[in-house]
């Protein structure tokens, strides 16, 4: 596998983005465990409340969070992020930011099976419509989606847990003929392995559960903005380009410039939603992150040799890793992953459901936990757990089957883990 040219600036953006401690500081990033901050004057917080550009209550900003999301901000290669209280929470508002009832957005259909609920169910409760698109589609069967009220197009890097490679290239360039930005879920990619913005996109989202925190303690997620998106010359998004009356007339695109949309985040949906993440666990995030580039390249490392196994197994029906060069998606992993394509594979076992389940329950290093992405290894059935509410038709959409098991290869030494599978496979 290929390195990248930058690796050696992200692992340096890893250790140092967001807090540099100066003479006499404490060397460890410090949590500022307070709600509330002390100014000298009630002018000034008369005026923060016109323009919140500073730590003033920790439902908009905390000095911990705050050192946190530029660290983030910079891995991305973003203007500005916003961290909030889980996923979940980073892609409903990287959605509500750009869309109101009566609006439409594109969404595709291999993505996390909480999202596909999230935009599905609740979003359309709230009177956005999510239209689904297959990604094998052609560019004219894409472009007739779009209607005159679509303000996005979502995807994933990576799609949990069907491993297609996202082409972000191409998405992105359809998104801008459109006049509208591309948000991509990053989560299973992280920027060590994928900078969506260098390909085209325009908002980045993550699960900071996942690799970013790494070692399970915390939940999270984050938006990041590229700042690149031209919000004026789109013409679809007057909340970014007339006056926002709750703040007294502020125009984001006029006073925050490449920040526009990130400070709209904050300032509207921050502010009446809540869904900030605790200083505490912007602290034990940024514990993962500074050694994310290190255990990044062993995850990689570990799944390809573990899908490589797989391939050779007679109980197995199929594997799902772009890291092999049998995949579909090698090429596209080859243009956006080089590094490698995450430590998640999935495969499915000959027998469907019954032989899966026995398969998993025989396993004694891995874990079988609602979790993925941890530096131990763990496994799940998507179709009875995470994607539990689909559709079949949806989960056929979603690329899953009932025979179907997410491994999440974690750092152990690959000899256990594959020693493990070996074992749980003569039990089947």
């Amino acid at each position: 596998m290929k390195e990248l040219n930058n690796n050696a600036h992200i692992e340096t953006k890893c250790l140092h983005s967001g807090y540099t401690p100066k003479n006499g500081e404490p060397r460890v990033l410090p949590i500022v465990q307070s709600t509330t901050y002390c100014f000298d004057s009630t002018e000034h917080i008369a005026q923060l409340f016109d323009m919140p550009t500073e730590c003033m209550y920790s439902r908009f900003a905390n000095p911990t969070c705050d050192a946190v999301e530029k660290k983030i901000a910079a891995l991305e290669g973003g203007s500005g992020a916003m961290l909030t209280s889980s996923g979940q929470a980073a892609s409903l508002c990287a959605i509500l930011n750009l869309c109101s009832a009566g609006d439409s957005f594109i969404a595709f259909s291999t993505i996390y099976g909480g999202t596909v609920n999230l935009f599905g169910v609740t979003l359309k409760k709230f009177g956005i419509e999510c239209i689904w698109a297959d990604a094998d589609a052609s560019d004219e069967e894409l472009q007739k989606l779009f209607k005159d009220n679509t303000k996005a197009v979502f995807g994933e890097t990576l799609a949990n847990p069907a491993l297609t490679v996202f082409d972000i290239e191409r998405f992105a360039s359809l998104a801008h003929k459109n006049g509208v930005p591309l948000i991509i879920d990053n989560t299973f990619a992280t920027p060590i392995l994928c900078r969506p913005f260098e390909f085209g996109a325009d908002i980045v989202v993550h699960s900071t559960t996942k690799y970013m925190d790494g070692h399970a303690v915390q939940g999270g997620g984050v938006i990041v903005d590229s700042g690149k998106f031209d919000w004026a010359a789109s013409g679809k998004f007057p909340d970014f380009t007339e006056p926002d009356e709750s703040y007294h007339g502020v125009v984001y695109t006029r006073d925050f410039g490449n920040m526009a949309y990130i400070i709209k985040a904050r300032m509207q949906l921050m502010r009446d939603l809540g869904c900030y993440a605790a200083a505490n666990s912007a602290f034990l995030l940024n514990l993962g992150l500074e050694t994310l580039p290190v255990r990044m390249r062993q995850y990689c490392d570990n799944a390809l040799m573990t899908a490589q196994f797989l391939e050779t197994r007679s109980e197995v029906q199929s594997v799902s890793y772009p890291g092999l060069p049998s995949s579909k998606y090698h090429a596209l992993m080859e243009k956006y992953l080089p590094m490698g394509a995450s430590g998640v594979i999935t495969f499915s076992i000959k027998g469907g459901r019954d032989a899966a389940v026995r398969f998993m329950d025989s396993l004694e290093l891995a874990s079988n936990v609602v979790h993925v992405a941890d530096i131990r290894t763990c496994v799940l059935h998507p179709a009875s757990a995470t994607h539990r509410q689909l559709t079949e038709e949806q989960l056929v959409a979603a690329g899953i089957d009932s025979g179907m098991i997410r491994l999440s290869v974690g750092l152990e030494n690959i000899d256990d883990i594959i020693a493990d599978l070996k074992q749980a496979f003569e039990k089947i």
